[in-house]
């Protein structure tokens, strides 16, 4: 009896450290995707001296091969888009997006919102 209670012990223990160890990866992966579709924005800004107006431009100018999904929604449909400032130049021109960040209400392993990276 008390051999299986150590056991369901150390089984809860290595449980709970698996989870934990998933979000962490999940975090890695957000963290990774969220660097690489702003950095992509940023070449674009740099390339065309403007904001791309969608997430899919990025996509089919070559910026990205693919929106990437987010991992803790498991969809590419639910990333949020900050809109760029209206340009004093052109003030008709669609403000693009500027920044991009997860569309996710979950809340991260440090206390943040992963809405706010």
């Amino acid at each position: 009896m008390v051999v299986m209670t150590i056991i369901v012990i150390l089984a809860s223990m290595g449980l709970v450290q698996y989870r934990r160890s998933i979000i962490y990866a999940r975090e890695a992966v957000l963290k990774e995707d969220l660097f690489r579709m702003n950095d992509a924005i940023d070449q674009y800004y740099a390339d065309k001296n403007e904001y791309p107006p969608a997430i899919d431009s990025l996509v089919s100018e070559g910026y990205l091969r693919a929106v990437p999904e987010d991992p803790f929604t498991n969809s590419t449909s639910t990333w949020q888009t900050s809109p760029a400032e209206p340009d004093a130049r052109n003030p008709t021109a669609v403000p693009g997006i500027y920044q991009i960040k997860s569309g996710s209400d979950a809340t991260a392993l440090n206390g943040t919102r992963y809405a706010d990276w």
